[in-house]
């Protein structure tokens, strides 16, 4: 059985959804006895209409859950920067002790520098900071998608991380969507990425009926306890190519260097003609 590793900077780190639309409309009508017929009121226009069904990977060989790790490499010069929000399901009380799990310099940065983004949240990440969780949700820049509720690996020894057994995978995954809407993320994303980034068949077996596209990445930012803000910004600009998704992470206490390196980042490629989108984005124009 395979196991699928992220690269070695991870190491470092111990660390459907489907969207329905519809449109509503209504006939008025009125009519007269003895006097003309009154002219029938106009059908009102359609409200706007709501965003179409996210954009997935079809299912892998033998229905298995589908990976992706980047965008197409001759459809542009396009680049995804994701942000894990790691929070496993036991760091509550290092959280109250004044532990922070949660980066807001670095969503002001990128709402700054116009960046848009993928968050990669845990369920318990977004029951901490419910009112970040949310506005992250409803801010047209980013998208939310499921890093799991405990930040548990889907695989034995994967960096030091508490497993979770392949009975209670899928319940894990249900369970931070669950956590998202209490927070007030009414559309968050079917995809997934795996805590570690660790993963092996019967993880990709046990998501299946959840319907999520499990989303890794060919660029490692290092920047999980990182220090050194500019060797973090080179490790992302000498990977990137056209249709990379960069993976960093959303926690000050274990990448305290994320926002520093991305003020290099950004304005470097956008400098070299890059153009950062969504993780969806790359998805749809990957089918």
């Amino acid at each position: 059985m395979r196991r699928v590793r992220p690269a070695r900077h991870v190491r470092r780190a111990v660390a459907s959804c489907a969207v329905t639309a519809w449109v509503l409309g209504a006939a008025l009508t009125a009519c007269g006895t003895a006097a003309p017929e009154a002219p029938r009121a106009a059908r009102p226009a359609p409200s706007a209409t709501a965003p179409s069904a996210p954009p997935t990977l079809a299912p892998g060989p033998a229905g298995l859950t589908p990976v992706f790790e980047h965008g197409p490499r001759t459809a542009g010069r396009t680049v995804a920067l994701t942000f894990d929000a790691d929070m496993t399901a036991d760091q509550g009380p290092r959280a109250a002790a004044g532990e922070r799990f949660d980066n807001p310099p670095l969503i002001a940065a990128l709402r700054a520098l116009k960046v848009p983004a993928t968050v990669f949240m845990t369920g318990r990440w977004a029951e901490q900071y419910p009112v970040q969780a949310r506005t992250i949700g409803q801010d047209p820049l980013f998208e939310v998608a499921n890093h799991s509720y405990s930040h548990y690996a889907f695989t034995g020894d994967c960096y030091g991380l508490p497993t979770v057994s392949p009975e209670r995978m899928r319940t894990d995954v249900e369970r931070a969507y669950a956590a998202f809407r209490e927070a007030g993320v009414e559309h968050a994303m079917p995809y997934f990425r795996f805590p570690g980034g660790c993963y092996d068949r019967a993880a990709l077996k046990a998501l299946t009926p959840a319907g999520v596209t499990a989303v890794q990445w060919d660029v490692v930012s290092g920047d999980a306890f990182a220090t050194d803000a500019d060797a973090v910004a080179e490790d992302v600009l000498k990977g990137v190519r056209p249709g990379s998704v960069v993976v960093m992470h959303c926690t000050r206490s274990a990448a305290p260097t994320t926002e520093r390196a991305l003020r290099r980042i950004v304005p470097e490629l956008r400098a070299r003609g890059y153009r950062f989108v969504k993780v969806s984005e790359l998805i749809g124009a990957s089918r």
